[in-house]
C-alpha cells in the first residue's frame, strides 16, 4: 500500500476498477481515521468507480471485545462513515461478519500464505510484543483475512495508510501465489492508494506517535464525537514549540509537533503543506493554532452533530448495514464459489 495515488494503474482487461477498504469498529473514530481514510473514501466514491467500504468486526475480535461495546462501536463507525459523506446509495457499506465469504476465503488464504510471510508482519510484532505466545491465532493470521476482505470482491485498488502497506503487499503475494498455484489469472494484483497531506496523523501530545484511539490520554486525539468546544480546546492545547513557522517545509525537520499541525491544516483545507507554510510563514503558534482550531471546528463539528443524530436511530443504521451486506454478498458469493471450483471442492 506507494507514496502516490495508484489509480492511474489500469485494471487488467475485462476487470472493472473497484475500490475496497475498511476500518475496525474497535473504538471511537478519530481525526486520524477521518483524514487518513474517511475523507479519501468520500472522494473516491465521487469519482465514478465502484466503492465498497466495510466495518471489519471480524478483525476487531482478534483481541477480546466486550459484546455490547462492539455492537455500539460498529453502529457508531457506520454513523461516522455516513456523517463524513459516504452515501449508502452510491457506495456499499456493511459490516464484515454479515458476509460469510470473508471468513471462507480467509481460511483458503491461510492455506496459501506461508508462515514465514506472516511472521515478518511488523504490526503483529508490535501488537504482540513480548507476549506473542499468548495472543490469539487470529491476530497472527489477520493479514490473510485482510487479503480475503479485498479479494472476495476482486478489488483493484485499496486506499490505505502507511501502516497497512505491508499487509497489502502480502495480499498481492497471496493473489499471485494463488494464481500461480492453480494456473489461473483470477485474482487481481491490488494497487494501493496512499495520498494526501495527512495520511498518517500524529498525536497532539507527541508528534512522533500516531494518533490513536488506544492512547490513554484523550487530549492526544480529536474524536469524531467531540463537539465544537472540545475540538477547539484540544487544538489550542496541542503540544508545539516556541519557534515561528518557517518559510519552507525543510524548516520543519526535527519539529514533529509543528509538522503534524501543518499537515492537519493542509489536509482539512485541501492544501499542500507548503501552501500552509506560505500562508503562515513567520507566525507563532499563538496565531496558527486558533486558525487551525477554527478550521477543524468548521470541518468536524457538523460530522459530530450528524453522528449524534444517526445514533438516535440504531435500527436505521442496522437496516443500512444489512442492505449493504446483501449487495456485498451478491458480488463476493460468486467469487468464492469460483474459488472453490478452482481448488477442486465439490459443491452441491
Amino acid at each position: 500500500m506507494s507514496d502516490t495515488a495508484a489509480l492511474a494503474t489500469p485494471a487488467p482487461p475485462n476487470r472493472a476498477a473497484r475500490i475496497f477498504s475498511g476500518i475496525q469498529p474497535s473504538g471511537g473514530l478519530t481525526l486520524g481515521n477521518y483524514l487518513g481514510a474517511l475523507k479519501r473514501f468520500v472522494q473516491k466514491q465521487d469519482e465514478g468507480i465502484q466503492t465498497i467500504y466495510c466495518l471489519v468486526d471480524m478483525h476487531a475480535i482478534t483481541v477480546w471485545q466486550d459484546p455490547q461495546k462492539l455492537r455500539h462501536a460498529t453502529r457508531e463507525a457506520a454513523a461516522g462513515f455516513i456523517a463524513s459523506g459516504i452515501d449508502p446509495t452510491k457506495s456499499i457499506l456493511f459490516n464484515q461478519s454479515q458476509v460469510s465469504a470473508h471468513v471462507e476465503l480467509g481460511w483458503i488464504f491461510n492455506c496459501v500464505a506461508r508462515m514465514g510471510w506472516m511472521s515478518r508482519m511488523t504490526q503483529f510484532k508490535d501488537k504482540a510484543g513480548k507476549n506473542s505466545e499468548n495472543v490469539s491465532l487470529g491476530l497472527f493470521a489477520y493479514p490473510a483475512l485482510m487479503a480475503a476482505d479485498i479479494l472476495a470482491y476482486r478489488a483493484t485498488h485499496v486506499p490505505v495508510g502507511e501502516d497497512q502497506k505491508q499487509h497489502l503487499e502480502l495480499c498481492r503475494d497471496i493473489a499471485a501465489k494463488f494464481n500461480n498455484d492453480f494456473g489461473v489469472d483470477f485474482f487481481p494484483i491490488v494497487e494501493p492508494i496512499i495520498e494526501g497531506a495527512a495520511t498518517r496523523v500524529m498525536s497532539l501530545r507527541d508528534g512522533t506517535s500516531k494518533m490513536s484511539k488506544s492512547d490513554p490520554s484523550d487530549q492526544s486525539r480529536i474524536n469524531l464525537t467531540d463537539d465544537a468546544d472540545m475540538i477547539s480546546k484540544k487544538i489550542r492545547k496541542a503540544k508545539t514549540d516556541t519557534e515561528p513557522l518557517p518559510e519552507t517545509l525543510s524548516g520543519l525537520k526535527n519539529r514533529p509537533e509543528a509538522r503534524n499541525l501543518v499537515n492537519i491544516y493542509a489536509a482539512l483545507a485541501d492544501m499542500t503543506p507548503q501552501g500552509v507554510i506560505d500562508l503562515y510563514s513567520g507566525s507563532l503558534f499563538g496565531q496558527f493554532k486558533p486558525a487551525l482550531a477554527d478550521l477543524a471546528v468548521a470541518k468536524l463539528a457538523p460530522i459530530s452533530k450528524e453522528m449524534q443524530r444517526l445514533m438516535k436511530d440504531p435500527a436505521e443504521i442496522d437496516r443500512i448495514l444489512e442492505k449493504g451486506a446483501q449487495e456485498a454478498n451478491a458480488i463476493a458469493r460468486p467469487v468464492v464459489d469460483q474459488v472453490y471450483d478452482i481448488i477442486g471442492m465439490i459443491r452441491g
